[in-house]
């Protein structure tokens, strides 16, 4: 049987679009649909425009260091349209880079919604069939807000950059990192911030020490963090938000936003006229190689919740043409992989927390708080935590966790050594870099505690 193409991808973010092209490189013929804006929740509505935003916030506290260290400087204020003007200026161009990256590689996209007809046939929104040899899921996810009294006054991260004026007071409502990144944002925007997290502390899932941290320095820089607490109910009092707390306060605020967790992308697909399954939270199942359970159709990136994460979602890309189009089947890997949270303080981390080490054999414990002598020169108080978690039977190093400025950039690095299988001798023999405040990684002599 003939088919238009080789490869159809349904999506336009970074994972279907590095598969479109690295199959279409390799003599492919490949299309690609794409219903909103090409580049994806990174691009577009996530980490890229989140990034440029955590830079502008921090340059409130860069003003005042300025002035410790002997620099004449004035805080005018920030000025949110300006700022705004020139973030859409710049996703404008990144969308129109991932345009023509498809566009020089041979790659037909269609600016419309595609949905399974059948095994080798994509629908487009206008009618028009299309058939392919391979069919390629990578329609991502989307925030999601729990339905409440009130709850469609909510908005997501997905509004976040579209603010028309900077409110003065927001309630944000959610623990993990998108939740505390943006209240870290806002706070440094001069924005009243207060954050609501049902749980008994941020950032579940990583270290305790380290998000204990995280959490003690956003409320000295003027967060307001109420663990334990949910909202019960809102409603519009004028042009505010009245909101009610599980913890019975009641407040007012400009905005409110949720980050209490995201849905895969996966309605209205197709998928269950073919029998491909989903998960309970919608997400579609893969095997290893990111098949689904009809051979022709696969999966990759937060559609699949397997770990929601833009560079993870273009290795799965990868795997899928190294496994579909090269013949070498390949499975993405997904063990070890350094992350960045871009609190204020930042968080790196790779590998194994204390606690779930802990669980699984005994561990050494090395670990330093202290102030970084920038900051502590400019008379601030943010501590930073390096910590290495070490097998004591192996003496491999199965976790590090650092909470500092710069954290992402170091825990790449670090993340190159633990992925490797260093040893913390192969830490301790690799001389300081001084005066940094990474050195302290590889000049931890005694554990802190065993256990």
């Amino acid at each position: 049987m003939s088919f238009d193409y080789d490869l159809f991808v349904i999506g336009g973010g970074s994972g279907g679009v590095r598969a479109a092209r690295v199959a279409a490189a390799g003599g492919a013929k490949v299309a690609l649909a794409e219903e909103d804006r090409y580049g994806g929740t990174c691009v577009i509505r996530g980490c890229v425009p989140k990034k440029l935003m955590v830079f502008a916030s921090e340059y409130s506290s860069m003003i005042e260091d300025g002035r410790a260290y002997g620099w004449d400087l004035e805080n005018k204020g920030f000025d949110w349209s300006h700022f705004k003007g020139k973030l859409h200026a710049e996703l404008d161009r990144l969308e129109g880079i991932y345009r023509n990256l498809l566009k020089n590689s041979g790659v037909e996209s269609f600016d419309a919604r595609a949905k399974l007809a059948d095994a080798h046939t994509v629908e487009l929104s206008d009618g028009t069939q299309k058939t392919a040899k391979h069919i390629l899921i990578a329609t991502g996810g989307r925030p999601f807000v729990p339905q409440f009294p009130g709850s469609d006054l909510a908005i997501t991260s997905n509004e976040m950059f579209h603010l028309e004026t900077l409110p003065e007071s927001i309630l944000i409502v959610g623990g993990g990192y998108i939740a505390s990144e943006f209240a870290g944002i806002m706070n440094g925007l001069g924005v009243k911030t207060t954050q609501y997290y049902r749980g008994a502390q941020i950032l579940r899932g990583f270290d305790d020490e380290a998000r204990g941290l995280v959490a003690q320095e956003m409320i000295q820089s003027g967060i307001d963090l109420k663990l334990g607490t949910n909202v019960l109910e809102m409603r519009r009092e004028g042009d505010k938000i009245w909101v009610k707390a599980t913890n019975g306060d009641e407040n007012l605020f400009d905005h409110v936003m949720f980050a209490t967790g995201r849905k895969a992308n996966a309605d209205d697909l197709g998928l269950e006229a073919l029998c491909i399954e989903r998960g309970k939270g919608g997400e579609i199942k893969v095997d290893q190689y990111s098949q689904t359970a009809v051979p022709s159709v696969y999966a990759i990136g937060d559609v699949t919740d397997r770990v929601n994460l833009t560079p993870v979602a273009i290795r799965e890309g990868m795997a899928f043409v190294e496994t579909v189009f090269n013949g070498n089947p390949t499975s993405p890997d997904h063990e070890l992989i350094p992350t960045a949270i871009f609190t204020q303080p930042e968080m790196g981390t790779i590998g194994l927390s204390e606690e779930e080490a802990a669980e699984q054999e005994t561990i050494e414990v090395y670990a330093t708080s202290f102030k970084p002598m920038q900051q502590s020169f400019a008379g601030r108080a943010q501590r930073v935590l390096m910590k290495l978690i070490v097998s004591q039977a192996t003496r491999k190093v199965l976790g590090c966790h650092i909470v500092a400025p710069g954290a992402g950039e170091m825990i790449q690095l670090a993340g190159i050594a633990v992925k490797m299988g260093a040893t913390k001798e192969d830490f301790d023999r690799t001389v300081a870099v001084h005066p940094t405040m990474s050195e302290e990684l590889v000049t931890l002599k005694t554990p802190v505690r065993v256990v």
